[in-house]
């Protein structure tokens, strides 16, 4: 349930956990870093080799954080970590924001609002990055909630470092507001459509804090 009208990210003292979806990832990484320390004092050849897996897997800890945060309150909040890309007006009178997710920022992707999924589409496609407009074509995952204003559409594009979308949930589930919903393995884009007649609160080159940065403007 929402809690704070902030903008501001929350999630400092709320303590970090890894993101479910990691584990092909940072397993077998963190495994390597882990066996290679082990053996760096009998061996030069294992000791040569903590340093680069160690920092590896330091690495891979950090890009799949993913913090607990006080959840903004607001009709429309940001469903991803980055920064706005550009904000679209559609044919259909919708407004597009697309929200640019750098390797480091947080993976995980939130509901915009609260309602229920009614679909979560997997359409396959490239990994340009995610910057370039051909990225229109690129793999992704399209997500429609049910909510109070109605349908809400919201697309995870994989780019050219990310090639694996994990949705955490199946379509019929409802989410609160906030809710964890998916990650994008490394960075990416997250659009989100905001209804026609309701006018969007960010701009073009803002950061943005999943479940916390408000999208619309009363």
């Amino acid at each position: 349930m929402p809690h704070s009208q902030t903008s501001a990210p929350r999630d400092s003292h709320l303590g970090v956990r890894i993101a479910r979806g990691a584990s092909p990832w940072l397993l077998p990484t963190v495994a390597t870093a882990a066996l290679s320390l082990a053996r760096s004092r009998r061996s030069k050849r294992a000791a040569a080799l903590a340093v680069p897996t160690t920092a590896l897997a330091a690495g891979m800890l950090w890009f799949f954080r993913d913090p607990e945060r006080e959840i903004a309150q607001g009709r429309v909040i940001s469903p991803a970590d980055g920064v706005v890309q550009s904000i679209m007006p559609w044919k259909d009178g919708r407004t597009r924001v697309a929200i640019f997710m750098s390797p480091l920022n947080v993976h995980v992707n939130r509901a915009p609002l609260a309602g229920t999924v009614t679909s979560v589409e997997h359409i396959p496609g490239g990994f340009v990055p995610a910057f370039n407009k051909e990225s229109e074509n690129n793999e992704r995952v399209v997500w429609h909630f049910d909510t109070e204003l109605g349908d809400i559409e919201m697309v995870q594009i994989a780019g050219a470092v990310a090639r694996r979308i994990v949705p955490y949930i199946p379509q019929g589930t409802k989410v609160e507001q906030g809710e964890r919903i998916g990650l994008i393995r490394f960075g990416s884009r997250v659009d989100i459509y905001l209804p026609e007649g309701v006018d969007v609160a960010v701009e073009v080159g803002q950061k943005t804090t999943a479940g916390v940065t408000r999208i619309d403007r009363d």
